[in-house]
C-alpha cells in the first residue's frame, strides 16, 4: 500500500484543532490501509515558543532531510507553516518533489493580533509558502474566496468531523444554564469578548493558553475549567445553554460541530468559519458586531433541530477530500 508522509509543526502534546485534525486523519488513513509517517517537533529537540509554552518547536529541523530520505514516501504533505513546513517545503522545492498544503488558521490575523504586524506582509509570506504546492487544502468556502481574492493558488476544499461515539445530543441537554467557550484562552480568540459581555447567565471556559492566569484574575465570575476532552468535554458541551465563539480569525473550529453534535446552539460574529457552519434560527445565531444579541437569539433556538446540521459533518468525507488532495512523486 501506498506511504504517505505528513510533515507538521503541530502534533501531540499540543492541543488544538489543528492537531485533533491530524491525528484523526493519520488513524483514518491507517484504517484504509495507507502507511503514514509523521515527521514532527516530538522528533527533534525543541524549545518553547516565546509567550505560548504550550507550543513547542523544532530547532535541528536540518535533521528534516534524513527523515525524509529514510521515509521513502509515495505522497508528502506539509501541514503547518513551522520550522519544519519550510525546511520541507525547500527539500521538496530543491529536489522537484510534488507535494500538497494546507491552511488550517487565518496566520496573518494571528500574527497581527499578537505582534502587530502588517497583514500585506504576513499573507505575502504565506501567499509565497502556499503557492508552490500542488494543491493547498482550506477549510471552509468563504476562507477559499477570501484566499483566491488575495492570490492563492490550486485551492482545495477540506471539511471536518466530530467523533459521534463521543458528542451526541441528550433530551436533558442545557440543563447547566451556562454559556460555554471552548478552545486557546489567547488574544487571537477574541475570547475577551465573551468574558465582558454582559448576561445573567454563568460564564464556563474550557481551555488553556497565555492568558489563563491573567484572565482568571481579571474574570473571577467566570468558571475557567481548564484543558477537558472526550466524554468529560462532551458533557460539559451538552448542559450548556449556548456555546459562544467569539473568535474571528478562525477558519473553521471544530468546536463548532463538536457542539452542534451536542445538541447545544452556537453564538457567534458573522465571519468566515462561524458563518459556513450556523444557520441562522436553525443551530445558532451570529451577529456583525453584537455577541450579546447572538446569544440572546441563539438562547431561543430549538436544541432538537440543532443535531441535524451536525450530521453533513464526518471524517470519512474529511479523509476522502485528504485523499484526492495529494499527489504522486513516483
Amino acid at each position: 500500500m501506498s506511504k504517505i508522509l505528513i510533515i507538521t509543526d503541530a502534533w501531540e502534546p499540543q492541543v488544538n484543532g489543528v492537531v485533533v485534525t491530524m491525528t484523526t486523519i493519520v488513524k483514518k488513513l491507517k484504517e484504509r490501509g495507507y502507511k503514514v509517517d509523521v515527521i514532527h517537533p516530538g522528533l527533534f529537540h525543541t524549545f518553547p515558543l516565546p509567550n505560548y509554552p504550550e507550543i513547542s518547536v523544532a530547532w535541528n529541523f536540518w535533521d528534516l532531510k534524513k527523515k525524509i530520505e529514510k521515509s521513502d514516501p509515495d505522497y508528502i504533505h506539509i501541514s503547518v507553516e513551522g520550522p519544519l513546513g519550510l525546511t520541507g517545503r525547500h527539500y521538496c522545492l530543491e529536489h522537484k518533489i510534488p507535494y500538497s498544503s494546507a491552511i488550517h488558521t487565518k496566520f496573518p490575523e494571528y500574527v497581527y493580533e499578537r505582534f502587530n504586524i502588517g497583514l500585506d506582509v504576513t499573507k505575502g509570506l504565506l501567499k509565497w509558502f502556499h503557492n508552490s504546492a500542488i494543491n493547498t487544502l482550506v477549510n471552509t468556502k468563504s476562507h477559499m474566496k477570501e484566499l483566491k481574492k488575495d492570490g492563492f493558488n490550486d485551492l482545495v476544499l477540506w471539511s471536518r468531523g466530530f467523533d459521534e461515539e463521543v458528542f451526541y445530543p441528550d433530551k436533558k441537554g442545557g440543563k447547566g444554564n451556562y454559556l460555554l467557550y471552548v478552545g486557546r484562552v489567547a488574544i487571537e480568540k477574541n475570547i475577551e469578548e465573551f468574558l465582558k459581555m454582559e448576561t445573567s447567565l454563568k460564564k464556563v471556559v474550557v481551555g488553556g493558553g497565555p492568558m489563563l492566569n491573567k484572565f482568571k484574575r481579571k474574570y473571577k465570575e467566570v468558571d475557567f475549567l481548564g484543558y477537558k476532552k472526550g466524554k468529560e468535554l462532551a458533557n460539559i458541551y451538552r448542559d450548556a445553554a449556548c456555546f459562544v465563539f467569539p473568535s474571528k480569525t478562525d477558519t473553521f473550529g471544530i468546536v463548532l460541530i463538536e457542539a452542534l453534535a451536542c445538541g447545544t446552539p452556537i453564538a457567534g460574529f458573522d465571519v468566515t468559519g462561524p458563518k459556513d457552519i450556523v444557520i441562522e434560527g436553525e443551530n445558532g445565531s451570529l451577529d456583525k458586531k453584537d455577541l450579546g444579541k447572538a446569544v440572546e437569539r441563539a438562547l431561543k433556538v430549538d436544541r432538537t433541530k440543532v443535531i441535524k446540521s451536525a450530521k453533513k459533518y464526518t471524517w470519512d468525507v474529511s479523509t476522502d477530500q485528504f485523499i484526492e488532495s495529494l499527489v504522486s512523486i513516483k
